[in-house]
């Protein structure tokens, strides 16, 4: 049995997804019961419902497991002790294998939660755990948000300069990868970044949405103050906000410049391009 954290979102959907393909049974850990129907539809043998920071709920979360992969919650400032919990768990419960969602370049201070990973990271390798751990850089499923914009104005948006360059990966090749990892031998005790493309710039990002849809697409930048009051009346909190302000401004000074080589060799493959994941997409709208 191979339990999943934070299955309930996109990234642990996708793992699961994943998983089952390899015909291997999954436990769901999730926060909520309004995710359970969707996740035994993927073929998820069992969910545990409960918090992170729970020792009751992890103790029956991670019991009889053979393999964890752990997602925190996105922008949380529990991280550090969400994995410590986790680990503690773990080790009663004799699991022996632990696989981290961590992010591209977690060694970036100016960036809260690539910092707060880098401090999971530091406390795994001391764990008795065996370990792995995967640096996903940005998704290619994150410009969605995007979509109906493109769609219908031809504007692809971003909160820092247009010229800032990214590196990013599709969320199912990043699933795979982790599948892999999860159910082969011979991946442990290493760290893998997982980038799809070289680093492209926000105009390139929207010339390639734009070929697919057969339209002209411009990449148009926001005032990260302008983001944040969008983000407020949503209902996004303080830290979160706060935290993916940094992300934008650190962006905006250095990028998120990756390699995709060791996505390509964990996948036997070259990892999917922007273009194709463009067309993909563009195609499942139609």
């Amino acid at each position: 049995m191979i339990l999943v954290t934070g299955a309930g979102g996109k990234t642990g959907k996708a793992i699961v997804k994943a998983l089952v393909a390899r015909g291997a049974p999954v436990r769901a850990f999730v926060r909520s019961s309004a995710h359970e129907a969707a996740l035994k539809a993927l073929g998820v043998r069992e969910t545990v419902r409960g918090e992170m920071g729970d020792p009751h709920a992890l103790s029956e979360a991670t019991r009889g497991t053979q393999a964890i992969y752990y997602i925190c919650p996105n922008a949380s400032p529990h991280e550090v002790a969400f994995a410590r919990a986790l680990v503690d768990s773990a080790s009663r419960s004799g699991v022996p294998r632990l696989v981290y969602h961590s992010v591209l370049h977690p060694q970036i201070e100016a960036m809260p939660h690539h910092w707060n990973k880098l401090r999971v990271e530091e406390m795994l390798f001391s764990s008795p755990l065996n370990v792995a751990i995967l640096q996903p850089t940005a998704y290619m499923q994150n410009s969605l948000a995007e979509w109906d914009r493109m769609v219908g104005s031809g504007v692809y948006r971003v909160p820092y300069p247009i010229e800032t360059q990214l590196s990013l990966v599709d969320l199912d090749d990043v699933a795979e990868a982790a599948a892999i990892v999860l159910t082969q031998a011979g991946y442990s005790d290493a760290s893998y970044e997982l980038v799809g493309t070289p680093p492209l710039s926000q105009i390139e990002i929207a010339e390639t949405f734009g070929r697919a849809l057969k339209k002209s697409v411009r990449a148009e930048a926001e005032a990260v103050e302008s983001w944040d009051h969008r983000a407020r009346a949503a209902g996004v909190d303080d830290y979160a906000r706060a935290t993916l302000t940094k992300m934008f401004r650190a962006y905006a000074r250095d990028g998120l410049k990756g390699n995709p080589k060791v996505l390509g060799w964990l996948l036997e493959r070259p990892p999917t391009s922007l273009a194709d994941f463009a067309v993909r997409i563009t195609a499942a709208q139609a």
